[in-house]
């Protein structure tokens, strides 16, 4: 069964799901959608037909097309369970989905692709006041997962538990998104503790980390 991921390499909604293919395994040919060349590779009207929001990502398996990352996150692990991507308990997988929902609802659309380019067009906003309603959004995020991980029970290597999940899937784009901005971190050790941990297994690196190794440019074009 063919599978294919429509994506853009800064989109941190195809970047969650670029993730969540690597931890599972699972190969998936890219067609990358460039969100700023020609007008937009995602407003065509071929592309359209995909995703009428026209918008990234957009996985097709099958007969299947899913667009939206959560949804696409929640069928790769009722599909391929193995390794999971939620937790084997009810309080933790709610929890999981607490803290990615967190990420993909409340501040990663404030500074979609589409918001920052309304801002700055219509709206007339500087690219100076840009960046910094960028980093006013993401700090006030990133304040509130600061304090929700720093006192969670659940929290262990990863935002729950000792494996990744959909919460890392969704933290690791969005710390990416920051850096990128050049948004100063050093106030959110417990964050960033998914990114930085060592394992001990004398490479430095953990299973999350080796799935993001090079997944930021592969759907560059």
């Amino acid at each position: 069964m063919e599978r294919v991921l429509h994506t853009y390499f800064r989109s941190s909604s195809a970047y969650r799901v670029r993730i969540a293919l690597n931890l599972k395994g699972l190969e998936a040919q890219h067609v990358p959608i460039h969100l700023t060349r020609g007008g937009g590779e995602q407003f065509t009207a071929e592309y359209r037909k995909l995703n009428p929001l026209a918008l990234v990502p957009v996985l097709t398996e099958g007969n299947l097309r899913l667009s939206q990352s959560l949804a696409i996150l929640e069928y790769l692990d009722e599909r391929y369970p193995s390794p999971p991507l939620l937790p084997a308990s009810i309080e933790d997988r709610s929890r999981a989905r607490q803290l990615a929902s967190t990420i993909a609802c409340e501040i990663h659309p404030l500074n979609n692709l589409r918001v920052l380019k309304y801002l700055t067009g219509k709206l007339g906003l500087s690219d100076e006041a840009k960046v910094e309603w960028i980093a006013h959004w993401i700090k006030l995020g990133f304040e509130a997962l600061e304090a929700e991980l720093r006192t969670s029970a659940s929290r262990g290597h990863y935002c729950v538990g000792d494996s990744p999940t959909i919460a890392d899937c969704c933290l690791i784009p969005q710390v990416f998104n920051a850096q990128r901005f050049h948004i100063d971190l050093s106030a959110y050790p417990t964050l960033l503790a998914p990114v930085l941990i060592d394992p001990g297994n004398g490479k430095g690196i953990t299973s999350l980390q080796t799935a993001i190794v090079g997944l930021r440019g592969r759907a560059h074009h």
